[in-house]
């Protein structure tokens, strides 16, 4: 039986967000195939409450959020929780990530949030990968990205945008 809610999070990403953008089944309708494909009903609900924070925060009006620019030398230091569950590599990841401008200061700390979200004891760098996957394609300009940024789930590194 598949236990996490990530695993769910990417069910859901892989066999229908990825693909064609919208979800074509009621929510209702979607949790009964979810539980059919062998996921605990707890699992689906906490994958659902998460999804639509991810859509509250990737829908908010942007006018309304005051980020200062960053400037090429800026850094983000993370809280102590922060450190614990990004780890060394993770942290090292959304730095790549921000360098090479795939995620901007806004979708940084939107993945930060649904990280921090995560109902999972130990996230890994692949789990940080497919949520900065999820929050890219909740983005306006996704179809311009998304083949590169499907590659930096399935690659060890980010590849070096030339």
């Amino acid at each position: 039986m598949k236990e996490d809610m990530l695993e769910v999070l990417i069910y859901l990403f892989e066999n229908y967000i990825i693909d064609g953008g919208s979800f074509e089944p009621g929510q209702e309708e979607l949790a009964k195939e979810l539980v059919s494909a062998g996921f605990p009903d707890a699992e689906v609900n906490k994958a659902f409450i998460w999804l639509e924070d991810l859509l509250s925060a990737c829908e908010r009006d942007l006018s309304q959020v005051q980020w200062q620019a960053q400037s090429a030398g800026s850094l983000r230091f993370y809280t102590e929780e922060e450190t614990e569950r990004l780890g060394f590599e993770g942290q090292s990841l959304l730095a790549r990530l921000v360098s090479a401008g795939l995620l901007d200061q806004l979708s940084r700390e939107t993945v930060m949030d649904r990280v921090m979200a995560l109902d999972s004891a130990d996230v890994t760098v692949e789990h940080i990968k497919w949520v900065v996957l999820m929050v890219l394609s909740n983005q306006p300009d996704f179809a311009e990205i998304a083949e590169w940024a499907e590659v930096i789930v399935g690659e060890d590194s980010v590849p070096a945008i030339h």
